[in-house]
């Protein structure tokens, strides 16, 4: 076996030597165990694998055999510990070569440091490879500019798309908007269609009651708690019979009223709703500024001016009407100048 080899063996032994099988518990007891040796064992291991297997090869014989001599001494420190027993000892107290062995272990370190120091030097610079780093660095930084480089082409060539994809989404998002407010009318459409079928039941009874009424009124005078006696009872009960009458119709043409005006306003609100729905596809068919500002103006008009309620009439729509074009006259002659 080569000078190489032997040193190799005996460093690898001290490498994956396991110090707490040194500390030997509960074969000694506490009394002469060698839990206190672990400690700076492992220091002392960690110091031999910090030199690299691979280093050896660079080294001499002679320097060799000096690793592979170091190596050996401090394992056989190791073995002195696990080949001790104490019922051998004869002449003296078994504590005192035991404390003479934790003594060589723990003071093993300092001449093992000096003798190994430049060796694990040697091998940490050899690792460590100084120019192959520093090209590596290079070609990554290069690598990143040379990326850096080909998306910043990318995103000059792509702009103009992008910038056109930014104005899709912002038309649509502007459509949305404008759409998303036409819930609020539809809400109130369906609020007034149930209330309108709500009259709707209610007129229908009392038309029926109505006329059920007029019918058995007719025969008022022929039963016989009813049946008039003179002149002023005849009086009295046509003016009951009137009066329960008219109460009844009047009755009758709120209830038709209040029907109509929910039905009305039901229509208002989804003329409303249409119209907002349908604003942006006609201010975009609008050629001019002054037609896109007449299709605004008329959608705010329906939108915000006071619509008939059912009950009363209104003639705000023709005078609206008449202000929008009024309005835009102004801009038009400017346009002509």
């Amino acid at each position: 076996m080569s000078q190489l080899e032997e040193t190799q063996e005996s460093l690898s032994r001290m490498q994956a030597f396991d110090p707490k099988s040194l500390a030997r518990e509960e074969e000694l007891g506490r009394n002469f165990d060698f839990s206190a040796i672990v400690a700076p064992a492992s220091k002392l291991i960690r110091l031999y694998n910090q030199l690299g297997l691979s280093t050896l090869d660079d080294f001499p014989e002679k320097i060799l055999s000096e690793i592979k001599q170091q190596a050996d001494a401090d394992f056989n420190r190791f073995q002195q510990v696990l080949d001790f027993d104490p019922t051998t000892v004869q002449n003296q107290n078994p504590t005192q070569p035991r404390d003479q062995l934790i003594q060589q272990v723990t003071n093993a370190y300092a001449p093992a440091f000096q003798k190994l120091f430049p060796f694990i030097s040697y091998g940490t610079s050899k690792s460590v490879d100084f120019q192959r780093m520093e090209n590596e660095a290079r070609a990554m930084l290069q690598n990143v500019k040379d990326e850096a480089l080909e998306i910043t082409e990318q995103l000059t060539e792509h702009q103009e798309q992008a910038q056109n994809v930014l104005a899709d989404v912002r038309r649509v998002a502007a459509e949305q908007g404008v759409s998303q407010q036409a819930i609020y009318f539809k809400d109130e459409a369906d609020v007034h269609e149930e209330l309108a079928e709500t009259w709707r039941s209610r007129t229908t009874k009392l038309a029926w009651g109505l006329g059920a009424y007029a019918f058995l009124s007719i025969f008022f005078h022929k039963w016989s708690w009813l049946q008039p006696e003179g002149t002023i009872q005849s009086i009295q009960l046509v003016t009951s019979k009137v009066l329960i009458f008219f109460v009844i119709s009047y009755m009758l043409f709120l209830s038709a009223k209040n029907f109509l005006s929910h039905k009305h306003s039901a229509i208002v609100n989804k003329h409303r709703q249409n119209a907002l729905m349908t604003y942006t596809a006609i201010t975009n068919s609008a050629v001019s500024e002054e037609s896109k500002d007449i299709v605004l103006s008329h959608a705010a008009a329906c939108i915000f001016s006071p619509q008939d309620t059912g009950f009363i009439k209104s003639d705000s729509q023709q005078s609206n009407t008449t202000r929008s074009v009024v309005e835009l006259i102004p801009k038009a002659a400017i346009k002509l100048d």
